[in-house]
């Protein structure tokens, strides 16, 4: 068996900024979502800002350092075969976990666009709901709060899951998430680290997209001339 004796730069600085930003994010549109009423305004800026994180994440999965790319982790038939029967050999996201991110990922994203879209009549209206007609509006709706409860679900086996590695299997999971070191065999090698220009395009394609989703670009249409009251005639 290896020895254990040393450690390395596992998840990189803008991995777990984007990391704990997206919990402190979605866990204020939850909590505002089931608030409702005036809390919908900040529902929605939630919203953006995940919108944003996401589209970094997704940018930063194909250009950034080694670890953070979906091609070190993605959860092919082959890994999650190797991970069940214990064949397994890794320092990220065992394949498992990979599908969990994945899944996670993938929900973030189809209720970021359902909220975009969205329209509830009351309190909230998506900003590009103008984009699409009312009754398909009202649907993506009707998804949206559908699935939440999936969200749900798949945040409570998230945590879950963290539990048991952390209590059962003692695996330091939030630590590394937090100085981003994990302690490894001595014949790990060290994952490549990005070049700045890539974050740079990454922050920038991520505000770009924030910038769309807000639909700041979208034009007003003007709202018709008021008809002068016409006189009644005295007679």
């Amino acid at each position: 068996m290896a020895d254990i004796s040393h450690r390395i730069l596992l998840w990189d600085l803008p991995l777990r900024i984007f990391h704990w930003s997206l919990v402190v994010a979605v866990s204020t549109a939850i909590a505002t979502g089931l608030a409702g009423g005036e809390w919908m305004v900040v529902h929605g800026r939630a919203g953006l800002v995940i919108t944003g994180l996401l589209a970094f994440r997704i940018v930063w999965g194909l250009i950034g350092s080694r670890s953070a790319q979906f091609a070190s982790f993605f959860p092919t038939p082959a890994r999650l075969l190797s991970y069940v029967k214990g064949q397994w050999q890794g320092v990220g996201h065992n394949p498992l976990g990979a599908l969990s991110v994945i899944a996670m990922l993938l929900l973030l994203s189809i209720q970021v666009v359902t909220g975009l879209v969205g329209n509830d009549d009351i309190s909230f209206t998506g900003p590009l709901a103008s984009l699409i007609d009312e009754a398909r509006s009202y649907q993506m709706t009707g998804l949206h709060h559908q699935l939440s409860n999936v969200l749900y679900a798949l945040l409570g086996l998230h945590v879950a899951a963290i539990v048991f590695y952390v209590r059962i299997k003692k695996h330091a999971l939030l630590g590394s998430m937090v100085h981003g070191y994990r302690d490894v065999a001595t014949d790990t090698p060290k994952p490549a680290p990005a070049r700045p220009w890539k974050l740079l395009v990454a922050i920038l394609l991520a505000l770009t997209t924030v910038y769309a989703a807000s639909g700041a670009w979208i034009e007003e249409t003007p709202a018709p001339p008021a008809q002068p009251a016409q006189a009644t005639p005295a007679w």
